[in-house]
């Protein structure tokens, strides 16, 4: 009979040896040279994704933990850290497409040399430490897999032939819901992370009371139809509608300036929209994607409504089952609300919330080194709940925040309305 202990290690590593397949397996519709192009300063490769992924594991695990452990290559060590500032220096973000060598070839060779003596360490003794690093690193790559398809669509969206990466149908089971609102009652409630049983981020951390007024939320997100009257009554030319940032953002653009959310585009006087499926038709039905923050809080304003903080997310979604369209579908798209009630908490769309990224009363970072991994970002972005139809299904958690700038458009975002009254 196996102890508790190798059942563990069993289990660890069946969920490593997964995760890892998984990432070359989401690879296998790219062609050689889809693996090197960075679409812009703020997306990676493919290839560096498969890369850097590969180094997290390198160094915070086989090089501590391993007796005699040889790194694969010392070059490594600066080319794919990515922001780990106590590790060492960084090849530049901004340049990482311009790295033809070390080829595909080689980094699929790194990531097999470090697979095996990631399981050479698991069939050591599992001590706590290794145990929350592997989960982590895990954790780590899924990251990176939801990253794969936004950044690589931002390449293939921008691209004059806009390839397909995948062929999909959008589903015919919408309910087509009516948007409503549902009711919570304000008063002092708990939210945040325990760390222990199951693993969690340091930045979902502590558990803490909060208090807050009566809200309403609204039954599911916005959609483009919605988005689309939006558009029609002049929203992108509206200054009242606009924070002041969001406003000098689209003056700033120019010839750029948005109209309309990322991957729309005009034709014959209406909007087609590129989808990881190729060039379609705006689907009336479906949430509205690839918004910014300036964009949701305009549009919200618009509607006499506002964003929902993170706090009343997760308040709404204690009682909601953690189901919805994730990764896993292999949609890649948003789909219609399918539910009349509080639909698609989870998965679809990362829901903006008004909510600045900050830490929670008590909070503390990761130990050492690995107190880089979110600690230091808390200032200037705002927190997204949910999930979205390119995350995998068991990395997220209700208390899971996402984070970044409110003038990011390249991630699988939309809107979900609140209202004080």
């Amino acid at each position: 009979m196996l102890s508790q202990e190798d059942n563990f290690s069993m289990l660890l590593s069946d969920k490593y040896q997964s995760v890892r397949s998984h990432s070359l397996k989401i690879c296998a519709p790219l062609e050689i040279e889809d693996y090197l192009i960075q679409p812009m300063e703020d997306a990676s490769p493919p290839k560096w994704h498969l890369a850097h992924t590969t180094w997290f594991f390198e160094t915070f695990l086989l090089v501590p933990f391993l007796k005699d452990y040889e790194v694969f290559s010392q070059p490594f060590e600066f080319m794919f850290n990515s922001y780990y500032n106590g590790i060492g220096p960084q090849y530049p973000r901004s340049k990482r497409g311009l790295l033809s060598r070390p080829t595909l070839e080689k980094i699929i060779d790194y990531r097999a040399y470090v697979d095996r003596h990631i399981s050479s360490l698991l069939d050591k003794a599992l001590t706590p430490e290794i145990y929350f690093r592997i989960t982590l690193g895990i954790n780590h790559e899924q990251q990176h897999q939801e990253l794969f398809f936004t950044d690589l669509k931002y390449n293939f969206g921008h691209n004059p032939l806009l390839p397909a990466y995948c062929q999909h149908s959008r589903s015919g089971l919408s309910l087509d819901e009516a948007m409503t609102f549902s009711e919570f009652d304000g008063g002092i409630y708990e939210i945040g992370a325990n760390p222990k049983p199951e693993f969690c981020f340091d930045n979902e951390t502590p558990r803490h009371q909060v208090l807050v007024k009566d809200f309403s939320l609204a039954n599911r997100l916005v959609t483009n139809v919605e988005y689309l009257e939006f558009i029609n009554d002049g929203g992108y030319e509206r200054p009242e509608l606009w924070l002041s940032d969001g406003w000098n953002k689209l003056s700033g653009l120019k010839e750029s300036r948005w109209n309309a959310p990322l991957y729309w585009c005009n034709h014959d006087g209406g909007f087609k929209e590129y989808t990881l499926g190729g060039m379609h038709d705006i689907a009336s039905d479906v949430p509205v994607c690839h918004v910014s923050a300036y964009e949701a809080d305009a549009f919200a304003r618009w509607k006499n409504c506002r964003l929902p903080t993170e706090i009343e997310w997760e308040i709404a979604a204690n009682d909601q089952p953690k189901d919805g369209n994730f990764m896993d579908s292999q949609t890649y798209h948003p789909i219609p609300a399918l539910n009349s009630s509080m639909d698609g908490l989870f998965g679809n769309l990362w829901e903006w919330t008004r909510s600045s990224y900050a830490p929670y009363p008590g909070f503390k970072s990761f130990d050492g080194q690995l107190g880089e991994y979110n600690g230091k970002f808390m200032a200037n972005q705002l927190v997204l709940r949910g999930g979205s139809c390119v995350t995998p299904r068991d990395h997220i958690r209700i208390t899971y925040r996402n984070f970044f700038y409110p003038a990011d458009r390249w991630q699988f975002s939309g809107i979900r309305l609140a209202s004080d009254d």
